[in-house]
């Protein structure tokens, strides 16, 4: 390491090595302030809450599907199971760490153990630039839609829930 570089937390140099490995443009960035929840990302970041990139965990019969849904908003479970042919429940913290490789309030949307299947909110197309975690609830990195979409593989799924 030269001199004046910063070592990341090796979560982070995990989900910035898969990134590289899936040619993203995106580097992670380390803030003091967590970015555990979208609201304390979006404060850190000083952008939306809409434009956080939020991974969340179900299970459906038992295996894990990964939805990255708008900081905004809240996944409808309904139109969730109707797209999925399932009920879908939320994983607790062991199986999110266990499916992932990564904790509750880090995980991100790539670079997980074993590929998951995954959604992605239809809303976050709606935003040029997104804010995605990166293995740590400190840790993130930039991307947009199309990078997005291309990197996790992802379905577009509308599952915002109505308020």
């Amino acid at each position: 390491m030269a001199d004046g570089e910063r070592q990341i937390h090796p979560n982070a140099a995990r989900v910035q090595a898969a990134l590289a490995a899936l040619g993203a443009a995106g580097q992670v960035v380390e803030v003091d302030h967590s970015t555990r929840t979208a609201t304390e990302a979006a404060a850190a970041l000083g952008t939306t809450v809409g434009q956080i990139a939020k991974s969340l965990v179900f299970l459906v019969d038992d295996e894990p599907v990964l939805v990255i849904a708008s900081g905004s908003n809240r996944v409808d479970l309904d139109k969730l199971a109707r797209h999925l042919g399932g009920t879908p429940e939320r994983a607790d913290a062991e199986t999110v760490k266990r499916a992932t490789g990564y904790p509750i309030g880090g995980v991100p949307p790539v670079g997980h153990p074993t590929p998951l299947r995954t959604l992605l909110d239809r809303d976050l197309l709606a935003y040029g630039e997104l804010w995605a975690a990166a293995g740590t609830p400190h840790a993130v990195f930039p991307t947009h839609p199309e990078e997005l979409l291309r990197i996790t593989g992802g379905a577009v799924v509308d599952l915002r829930e109505e308020r």
